[in-house]
């Protein structure tokens, strides 16, 4: 697939492939749903390429501190992956300001509310609904 040119965004991350594929994406939006893709900076640039309408979050942790201690829980790496993984972390933290949003993923509760209401806030903007209000009321 990645030969054939069928991926939106497609990196080798920490030793495995990750992608999203075209096919995938269309038949979803097509259909009216709203995607929700967990991305690196790769794959959120690749993404703005194709769909520019679309919204980027920068999920950031409370401190270098705090994701140093989830990866270590998450992962049990050796320190040299650990710290291979903390210097990408400080290089992608530096971009977030590139990024439409920002939420701090202090408290997991909080930060799911702030995601929902940046999607709820998104779906409410006049150019995502007035071509619906202008079909539906013959303007």
């Amino acid at each position: 697939m990645v030969d054939a040119g069928q991926f939106v965004e497609w990196a080798h991350v920490y030793g495995h492939l990750y992608g999203t594929s075209y096919s995938s994406m269309e038949s979803e939006l097509s259909s009216g749903k709203d995607l929700l893709l967990d991305l690196d900076i790769q794959g959120s640039e690749a993404i703005k390429r194709r769909f520019p309408e679309s919204l980027s979050v920068f999920i950031l942790p409370p401190s270098m501190e705090v994701l140093e201690e989830r990866i270590r829980k998450r992962d049990a790496n050796e320190r040299k992956d650990v710290d291979l993984r903390m210097k990408k972390a400080a290089e992608e933290i530096m971009r977030c300001g590139e990024y439409d949003f920002i939420v701090v993923n202090d408290d997991l509760a909080q930060a799911v509310r702030e995601i929902e209401a940046i999607i709820l806030s998104e779906r409410a903007r006049t150019k995502r609904r007035y071509p619906l209000i202008r079909d539906l009321y013959h303007l």
